[in-house]
C-alpha cells in the first residue's frame, strides 16, 4: 500500500502524462519519448503544494522554450477534485494547488498501521550487512565508537523500515600486532605488580584497565604464572583479558541500546585458513609479487595510491590480508550490499579494499564505506577530554552515565556522518527547549498528557479500529486551521523521509524530521485547543494528536530513543 503523499504525487504525475500525450497528439509538442520527471514540494508555500519539472526536461527534445511547454501541458490537465488550481511559474515549473484536506487521510493510515507506519511496503529488499563499531578489544570504547554505534544502529533500523533484510555485525580485531602488544603489556604489568622487572613495549598499552586486569588475576591466581614460559603466559593473559574486554563491550553496547546479530572474530579467519586461501587466490590471479622478502598486492592497478603488503618479511600476514578475507567472507555469505562504517583515519583504506574485492571477482560497488568524522565534547564551553567521574579519557560508558542513553544517541545522530560533531554535554542534560532531544520527547509527553486529560474528563478517545473511512472523513474534514494542516502534511512526509534516509544512508534525516515534527506540533498546541466544547472537533483533534504521537514514537524508535509519557 502506497502512503498518502506518494499516491497524490502519482496522481499528479498521471495527470501530467495524460496532458502531455494530448499535446503530442495535437502536434503542439513533438517528442520521441517522455523522460522520467519528478513531483516535489516547493520550498516556498506560495508556489503551491507540489511542483513538476517536466517542461525543463523536455525543452531540448521538443526544441521549445520550457515555459511554452509548461503552458501547453497545463492547459490540457483534466479537472480533478483534488486539484484547485494549476499555475505555470518561473522558467517553466508547473505548480499544483490542492484542496486543503488533501493529506487528511494520513491520520487514518497512521493510526491503522501504528508502529508499521513509515515502513516502505512493496519494496524489493536486499540482504544487507551493516558492520559498525568494530572497536579494538584491547581497551574501552571511545567517542568515535560511541558515534559509530548510534549511527550504525539507526542506519540498520532505517534500512529495515525500507524493506531490507539487515544484519548488524561487529568485527572483533583479536589477531595481529595489536594483540601481540596487548599480551606484552599485560605481562609487563603482571610482573611489575609482583615486584619483578617488566617493560611495556613501544606501541603497547598503558591504560589503567591493563593494570586492573592483572591485579584481579593476581588476586584470583596469585603468582603461579611466574614459573610459566613467556609465550604461554602471554597467551593465557590475552585470552583472560580479551574475554573480560569483550564482555564489557557487549554490556556497554547493551546499555546503549545496541544489539549485534553477529560478533565475528578476526582470529577465526586465521584458524580456518581463510586468510591463506585469499592470499593464494590473489597470487593465482597474478595480483601479487615479492619484494624485500614480503608479498605485495598490486593495489595500484585498482586505483590505490600504492601497493600493499599482504605477508610481511617475517612471514606473518598483515591486517589488510585478514580484512580482505573478512570481506570475501561477507559476500560469500550472500549479502547483496555490505556497508562499513569507518573512522576518518581509515579513508585511505577504501581504494585498496575495493581493489582487492575487484581482483577477487566481486563487484566493488556492492561495498559501501561510510567515513565518520570526529566528535568534540564540550563541557562548560571548553573541550572536554576527561570523564568527570574517572578523570580518564571519556568512554562510551562514561557518556551514557553522564548524559543518558537517549541524549547520547540523539546527539550522535544530529549531523551527517561525514561532518564533525560538537557534542555539548551541558546542553544534553538541560531540561529546556534548547535541548533538541528534550524538545522532541516533551512533544510526545505533552500528547500523552492531553490524552490523559481527555480520559479524566470522561471524553472517549475515538476508536479508529471500528471506524470506517466515511466516518473518519467526517472528523478529518473539520481540520482546516493552518497549524492543523501543517501538522498533517508533516505526518505525510514520514515515509518519504524513511526512503530518503535509506537511499542516502543518512539516518540523521530522521533526527532532523523528529525535531521538525515536534516544532510543528508545539506550534499547533499553542494555537489550537484540543479539548473543546465541540464534540466532533475534539474527536478530530484527538485523532490528529494520536497520529502525531505514533509518528514521534516511530521516529524515536529508529534512533533507539525512548518516548516518555511524562516529563
Amino acid at each position: 500500500m502506497k502512503d498518502v503523499k506518494t499516491k497524490v504525487q502519482q496522481r499528479i504525475k498521471d495527470l501530467l502524462a495524460a496532458a502531455l500525450n494530448e499535446a503530442i497528439k495535437e502536434n503542439v509538442i513533438n517528442i520521441e519519448e517522455i523522460p522520467d520527471f519528478y513531483i516535489e514540494v516547493p520550498q516556498d508555500k506560495e508556489h503551491g503544494d507540489f511542483a513538476a519539472n517536466i517542461a525543463m526536461l523536455l525543452a531540448r527534445q521538443a526544441k521549445m522554450p520550457p515555459r511554452k511547454i509548461a503552458e501547453a501541458i497545463a492547459e490540457r490537465i483534466a479537472k480533478d477534485p483534488l486539484i484547485e488550481k494549476v499555475e505555470v511559474a518561473g522558467p517553466g515549473f508547473i505548480n499544483f494547488y490542492l484542496a486543503v484536506t488533501w493529506a487528511n487521510e494520513v491520520i487514518f493510515d497512521v493510526l491503522k498501521e501504528g508502529a508499521r507506519y513509515g515502513w516502505l511496503h512493496g519494496q524489493k529488499g536486499k540482504k544487507v550487512q551493516v558492520e559498525f563499531v568494530s572497536a579494538n578489544p584491547t581497551g574501552p570504547m571511545h567517542m568515535g565508537n560511541a558515534r559509530g554505534a548510534a549511527l550504525g544502529d539507526a542506519l540498520a533500523a532505517v534500512l529495515e523500515m525500507a524493506g531490507h533484510d539487515v544484519t548488524r555485525e561487529f568485527y572483533i580485531n583479536d589477531a595481529g600486532n595489536q594483540i601481540e602488544n596487548f599480551g606484552l603489556s599485560l605481562e609487563a604489568r603482571y610482573l611489575q605488580l609482583l615486584g619483578r622487572e617488566g617493560e611495556i613495549p613501544e606501541g603497547g598499552y598503558h591504560g589503567e584497565d591493563i593494570k586492573e586486569h592483572m591485579q584481579e588475576l593476581i588476586e584470583q591466581e596469585g603468582d603461579r604464572f611466574l614459573d610459566m614460559d613467556s609465550p604461554s603466559r602471554r597467551a593465557y593473559f590475552i585470552e583472560y583479558a580479551l574475554e573480560k574486554n569483550i564482555r564489557r563491550m557487549k554490556t556497554d553496547l547493551e546499555n546503549f541500546g545496541v544489539h549485534f546479530d553477529v560478533w565475528f572474530s578476526e582470529q577465526s579467519l586465521h584458524d580456518s585458513g581463510r586468510v591463506d586461501e585469499v592470499i593464494k587466490l590473489l597470487t593465482d590471479k597474478g595480483y601479487t609479487y615479492e619484494k624485500d622478502g614480503a608479498l605485495w598486492f598490486k593495489a595500484s592497478e585498482f586505483g590505490a595510491v600504492k601497493d600493499e603488503v599482504l605477508i610481511r618479511a617475517n612471514g606473518l600476514p598483515t591486517y589488510f590480508a585478514s580484512d580482505i578475507a573478512y570481506h570475501k567472507d561477507k559476500f560469500d555469505r550472500g549479502f547483496d550490499l555490505v556497508i562499513d562504517i569507518w573512522g576518518a583515519d581509515h579513508h585511505g583504506h577504501i581504494a585498496r579494499m575495493k581493489g582487492a574485492l575487484k581482483a577477487l571477482g566481486y563487484d566493488p560497488d556492492k561495498l559501501v564505506i561510510i567515513i565518520m568524522q570526529l566528535v568534540r565534547l564540550y563541557r562548560n564551553g571548553e573541550i572536554a577530554r576527561m570523564s568527570k567521574r574517572t578523570g580518564r579519557a571519556v568512554t562510551l560508558a562514561d557518556i551514557v552515565e553522564e548524559v543518558g542513553r537517549d541524549a547520547a544517541r540523539f546527539f550522535f545522530n544530529l549531523r551527517s556522518a561525514d561532518t564533525h560533531l560538537d557534542f555539548d554535554l551541558d546542553l544534553a542534560i538541560k531540561q529546556s527547549d534548547d535541548n533538541p532531544v528534550y524538545y522532541v520527547q516533551y512533544a510526545h509527553a505533552r500528547i500523552c498528557s492531553i490524552l490523559r486529560q481527555a480520559q479524566e474528563q470522561g471524553i472517549e478517545l475515538p476508536d479508529i479500529d471500528g471506524m470506517t473511512m466515511e466516518e473518519f472523513q467526517k472528523y478529518a474534514n473539520m481540520l482546516l486551521e493552518e497549524s492543523e494542516l501543517e501538522l498533517i502534511k508533516k505526518l505525510a512526509d514520514f515515509p518519504g523521509e524513511i526512503k530518503l534516509a535509506a537511499d542516502n544512508l543518512a539516518p540523521y534525516r530522521i533526527t532532523v524530521y523528529s525535531q521538525e515534527l515536534a516544532a510543528i506540533f508545539h506550534s499547533f498546541y499553542n494555537k489550537c485547543r484540543v479539548l473543546t466544547d465541540d464534540e466532533n472537533l475534539t474527536a478530530a483533534r484527538l485523532l490528529l494528536v494520536m497520529a502525531t504521537r505514533q509518528v514521534l514514537r516511530n521516529a524515536l524508535s529508529i534512533l533507539g530513543i525512548s518516548a516518555p509519557e511524562r516529563m
